[in-house]
């Protein structure tokens, strides 16, 4: 009986089907396999058959998953990550050659914190070949759950309402501090932070997740500052900040790069504001290698210190 099973499962049905499912529609997934749609369906066609149930149902444009195709999605999932897992151990490197690691990350991540939380991979004593990619959170994750790249490092967690088999590991937190150029930091040092009410301020858009939070840290404390640029592009912010445009927020976890990089000076502290930080994976467990370290760094070093203070 079970070798019959495994005769009448046809793998490349199945990577088709999964493919499917992970893109909303045949056309996509025809694209990404290099197929015509008509052969798509035609495969899919014939996995419903071996397996006598219906896996899709139509929802407009979209393709949905059925209770069943939810079932198979499941154990499909499972089967090509050990495949990759297993490919990884065997043929992803040559002899003594490198480990591939592929990150996503956050554009609105600060990149000093993105140096950070990575070096711990370019430490490890097997070499890694770190390949980064900035983008929105929507396109890594499609690109972390159609498994384009191992791991997303980002300021804000999965949620279920996104429907990607995705895990988040929390690296650490931290508060954030207000910096300035010195001019700034003397007129609007003494009194923080009510001093703020007024004062000239460089601010993210508020599509971000920390914008938001700054933005309700002000109102509780009745405090209106001039806000003067709203740049999301965080290396740029920082350079508007060091002309003396205006104040603007870094995570406390690397004040002191900041300062000595763009030479300004910190004018106070946000406890209240704090900036999470995490590596989401497809799996619930962390298996590879340099992604351990990673964690491990940012829980034990990187983030310690603040949480000692």
């Amino acid at each position: 009986m079970n070798a019959f099973i495994m005769e009448s499962l046809n793998l490349n049905h199945l990577h088709y089907f999964w493919t499917v499912a992970t893109e909303g529609t045949i056309a996509k997934a025809a694209d990404k396999l290099h197929l015509t749609s008509p052969t798509i369906s035609t495969q899919l066609g014939q996995l419903e058959r071996s397996l006598g149930q219906k896996l899709f149902k139509r929802s407009g444009r979209v393709l949905e998953l059925t209770e069943t195709g939810r079932v198979v999605f499941r154990y499909a999932d499972d089967m090509f990550s050990i495949g990759r897992e297993l490919l990884g151990r065997v043929s992803g490197r040559s002899a003594g050659g490198p480990v591939n690691l592929s990150v996503g990350v956050l554009n609105a991540l600060p990149k000093i914190v993105t140096h950070h939380l990575l070096q711990p991979a370019l430490r490890l004593k097997e070499r890694v070949n770190l390949i980064v990619r900035h983008d929105s959170f929507d396109v890594l994750l499609r690109d972390l759950a159609v498994h384009e790249i191992d791991v997303v490092i980002s300021d804000s967690p999965a949620t279920p309402s996104m429907k990607i088999r995705a895990f988040n590991h929390l690296l650490g937190e931290s508060a954030l501090s207000i910096l300035g150029s010195r001019k700034l930091a003397t007129t609007y040092r003494p009194n923080f932070p009510f001093s703020l009410n007024g004062a000239p301020f460089l601010l993210p858009s508020r599509a971000n997740s920390v914008r938001r939070e700054i933005d309700r840290w002000l109102d509780s404390q009745s405090i209106r500052p001039d806000i003067r640029c709203e740049i999301d592009d965080t290396a740029l912010l920082k350079v508007f900040g060091q002309a003396g445009e205006g104040l603007f927020a870094v995570p406390m976890v690397v004040q002191q790069d900041v300062c000595r990089q763009y030479a300004v000076e910190t004018i106070g502290r946000i406890d209240a504001v704090k900036e999470q930080y995490y590596a989401i994976s497809g799996e619930r467990r962390l298996k590879h290698p340099a992604v351990i370290a990673i964690s491990t760094a940012a829980r034990e070093d990187f983030f310690r210190s603040l949480n000692n203070d």
